[in-house]
């Protein structure tokens, strides 16, 4: 066998707490989590509490940042490990890069070291029942009022939807501009009009919460834009 040489000594004293965290606090409850059709809400905080959310976060916004091998090791541990149901790469690869490479100074402060403690779990909203994964074809809108946005639509199949605090909204701020008017939003959950639907039975990965969501005339401050508007296609190719 070819060793790998991706990885420096420091990569790997960090894969062996997290394999320990794994076999500790994962795998012996994994099954209930099964039946239940998602993890232990805990488990967020705690793995936040050991540094393996977002762990390449910059240091100023409360992350450690270090170099995507970090978050590469946490997810090989969880396929070894046979954890299908935690979504921490969906949340540390994924959603909270957005917030990282787009988000605004106060975007950053406000969420940033929350999602790294684990008080705050992610999720993008792409998905929707008749567009699929089709981003041009997605019908969700965000049509401006004053200096609000109101979102209406419905997603499906989205990651940590039932845990999900904060949810990157990928909706049409130009319906009439084709990709070109797709724009992404942060989206809270208790907002007014955003409902979280059912957790959705799946064949595999059982224990990953997998929702419906909903958002009938959600009314958001234009603070709640993610970059800039009409750039959100661009955004969704580019990472």
């Amino acid at each position: 066998m070819i060793p790998r040489t991706v990885y420096e000594p420091e990569h790997e004293m960090f894969r062996e707490s997290v394999r320990k965290f794994l076999e500790t606090e994962a795998a012996p409850y994994h099954e209930q989590w099964e039946e239940d059709g998602q993890v232990d809400r805990a488990l967020w905080n705690k793995a936040g509490e050991q540094g393996f959310l977002a762990p390449t976060v910059p240091e100023e916004y409360g992350g450690v940042g270090v170099d995507f091998r970090y978050n590469a090791i946490v997810d090989e541990e969880c396929a070894r490990s046979g954890l299908t149901g935690i979504g921490w790469g969906l949340h540390s690869d994924i959603a909270v890069p957005y917030i990282v490479r787009y988000g605004t100074e106060e975007q950053k402060q406000k969420y940033l070291p929350k999602c790294v403690s684990g008080e705050i779990v992610t999720a993008i909203a792409m998905t929707e029942p008749a567009a699929g994964s089709d981003l041009q074809g997605i019908k969700t809108t965000a049509i401006k009022d004053g200096d609000d946005y109101i979102i209406n639509g419905s997603k499906t199949f989205i990651t940590n939807g039932q845990h999900a605090d904060l949810v990157v909204v990928v909706a049409k701020t130009d319906p009439s501009a084709g990709a070109k008017g797709t724009s992404l939003f942060l989206v809270e959950a208790g907002t007014p009009g955003f409902e979280k639907g059912k957790n959705l039975h799946k064949i595999g990965l059982k224990a990953q919460d997998t929702s419906e969501l909903f958002f009938q005339d959600v009314r958001v401050p234009k603070e709640a834009l993610l970059g800039e508007e009409g750039m959100g296609f661009v955004y969704l190719m580019q990472d």
